[in-house]
């Protein structure tokens, strides 16, 4: 039986093993159980026996490149739930009110700052100041729906504290800052296609006059943002530091300078919001902390199985003998994860390993940088228009709206992202 298996095309076993892993999904099975089954069934389908899909998980787990990147997120995770529960979110947008005169600009600038913090659902923290700044424009509940949920996200093709980002940068090898050069440009588009919307609807927005031109002062706001700025700054300069000191002798120096970085930013909030310590103990036993280890040790114990299986050089050496092209590939498979799961996490978990071989098999690895764009643009947009993706729940049930509006109103923007990064693409090509 183990014969018949093997002479299945190597694509169809992917296939299998991608439509495994989404069924599971769609049974609520968790993420971290449903990319670790994911994994054992793609060991089995390509001939691994027991010992040698052990080993593989083995390795996997005990790489530093998954601890320290399991630390790292699991640091994120720490201090957005210290901002959250301490109060200091909240102190963070009401320091902002006021210091930008136009509402239009406001409109946008709420959601944004808040989508600096990878927060689970964290559109609806924004949503309260949305709602009374569109008040006064008299804008729709479901048109504030979409300013709400579309600039929540104008960060996360690049912004260094969003998993996904981490993750592709861990599983391609390229340096994190290069990543943020290269796929920063998309926010510009992003930017522009949701501001284009918005524009419509706001028209002319009238002078601020009498009490609302008296701005405060923006020394408090930074000082609310300082924890920020402390990951930011701290993790790029340390991580830097890292580098000259020990260069390519210890792997991890990117993560190694971020995982101070967070800790000291988490530290700040603690003291300067004094967290108790039965506060601070509930922020680092959270139950999500635990799942979100597991899910990116998951992630690597199936990138582990992909290649010590071959099957991403059997499904490369496939896929060139059927002379597929591979930009069409790097734009529809993740783009239909991201579509069916809602997780970025998901999409770069499952795809990029294999589009990443898939780059090198085809002799294009000085393209990586260029795919990799055209991928997580491919996978967002998937993300941002599926209905199991947690701020599109959370955003129109505080608005009280339906998902068709929204997905009206970002019919144009999520368009012009897809021919964006196509267009940037083909610059790319060009340039690399």
């Amino acid at each position: 039986m183990m014969d018949a298996v093997l002479n299945i095309p190597a694509m169809m076993r992917i296939l299998l093993v991608f439509v495994a892993v989404l069924a599971s999904l769609r049974l609520r099975l968790s993420l971290w159980l449903s990319f670790f089954s994911g994994a054992l069934l793609l060991g089995v389908l390509f001939g691994m026996g027991p010992a040698a899909i052990a080993a593989s998980i083995i390795d996997s787990m005990t790489q530093p490149k998954t601890l320290s990147l399991s630390v790292v997120v699991c640091l994120i995770l720490v201090l957005s739930l210290s901002l959250e529960q301490s109060g200091q979110m909240k102190h963070l947008l009401d320091r902002f009110q006021g210091l930008i005169a136009s509402p239009s600009v406001n409109l946008i600038m709420f959601p944004a700052l808040i989508g600096l913090l990878p927060m689970p659902g964290g559109a609806v923290f924004s949503a309260p100041m949305v709602r009374v700044i569109g008040a006064r424009l008299s804008i729709s509940q479901d048109r504030l729906n979409f300013i709400n949920y579309w600039f929540r996200h104008i960060w996360e093709y690049w912004w260094p504290l969003y998993p996904g980002v981490l993750l592709t940068t861990a599983l391609s090898g390229i340096d994190l800052w290069t990543f943020v050069l290269f796929l920063s440009p998309l926010t510009v588009a992003a930017l522009m296609l949701g501001y284009g919307v918005l524009r419509r609807w706001t028209g002319k927005i009238p002078a601020a006059s009498g009490r609302d031109r008296q701005r405060p002062a923006a020394g408090p706001f930074l000082q609310e943002l300082l924890p920020i700025l402390i990951v930011v700054v701290g993790g790029l300069g340390a991580g830097q530091l890292l580098s000259v000191l020990f260069g390519s002798s210890v792997s991890v120096t990117k993560e190694l300078g971020l995982i101070a970085a967070l800790a000291a930013a988490t530290g700040w909030v603690w003291q300067s919001r004094r967290m108790t310590a039965a506060e601070r103990r509930s922020v680092v036993f959270h139950p999500q902390l635990l799942r979100m280890f597991a899910m990116v040790s998951a992630i690597f114990i199936f990138n582990g199985i992909l290649e010590d299986s071959r099957a991403v050089k059997i499904v490369s050496q496939e896929l060139v003998r059927w002379d597929i092209p591979l930009a069409p590939i790097t734009v529809v498979l993740p783009f239909l994860v991201g579509a069916v799961v809602g997780l970025t996490i998901a999409f770069v978990g499952t795809t990029f390993p294999i589009l990443i071989s898939l780059v090198q098999a085809v002799g294009s690895a000085d393209l990586l940088p260029a795919y990799m764009m055209l991928a997580m643009v491919s996978g967002f947009v998937g993300v941002l228009i599926s209905p199991l993706h947690l701020c599109l729940l959370l955003s129109s049930e505080y608005f009280q709206t339906r998902f068709a509006p929204i997905y009206r109103y970002m019919a144009v923007p999520c368009g012009g992202l897809l021919l964006a990064a196509i267009g940037y693409f083909s610059i790319l090509r060009v340039v690399l």
